[in-house]
């Protein structure tokens, strides 16, 4: 496979992506004719959005896994943030498509990683963690974690009865969309609201 090799001295914004492609098919494109990939040499210190994102989004959930709660919020940011911004707006191509569908992805995983956080660090965290769960939910419907993590944060602020309306939506979407029930665990968070209501 044949390369060339492409020195970039600076590379500061992708905000002018479409005049740097027309730029670079006007200066080389006579020397790219027949050639299927061009490799781009970034100095060493030069910070790479989606490479950020996408090694935030696994530092979050590492953190999340070994719970240490402070520790994921800052990756976590990073990876919903910076994986929020249009990748390339203007532009089309299947390698593009490629990459928005991937940063989305981290953008749901970073969410999640919010979220999650905020509920094991608790206390004042916990409302946090309810709106980011929210919007979890509101972005990926059928991605359970971010029900389940909703539900936990209403019932640990005391809106038992909101986590059971929580709980009641989403078996119904689940039912109505795919004819099947909430998971094991999400069912066993249920019957614990259930059983907190009995018991007052």
């Amino acid at each position: 496979m044949k390369k060339i090799v492409v020195l970039v001295i600076a590379f500061a914004t992708l905000a002018g992506a479409a005049i740097a492609v027309a730029g670079f098919n006007q200066n080389f494109g006579a020397h790219l004719r027949g050639r299927t990939e061009v490799e781009m040499l970034l100095p060493p210190e030069t910070f790479v959005d989606v490479e950020a994102a996408l090694e935030g989004a696994h530092r979050a959930e590492s953190c999340i896994a070994e719970e240490r709660w402070a520790q994921a919020w800052g990756p976590a940011g990073i990876a919903y943030h910076v994986a929020s911004r249009p990748f390339l707006p203007g532009l089309e191509a299947p390698w593009i498509d490629g990459w928005r569908r991937r940063l989305d992805d981290v953008r749901l995983r970073g969410l999640e990683s919010f979220a999650a956080a905020g509920l094991g660090l608790g206390g004042p965290a916990l409302s946090q963690a309810e709106d980011r769960a929210r919007m979890l939910t509101e972005l990926a419907p059928y991605r359970e974690t971010g029900h389940r993590i909703l539900i936990e944060a209403l019932e640990r602020r005391g809106n038992v009865a909101e986590a059971l309306r929580a709980y009641e939506r989403l078996r119904v979407l689940l039912r109505e969309e795919l004819g099947i029930a909430p998971s094991p665990t999400l069912q066993a968070a249920h019957r614990r609201l259930l059983q907190t209501t009995a018991e007052h």
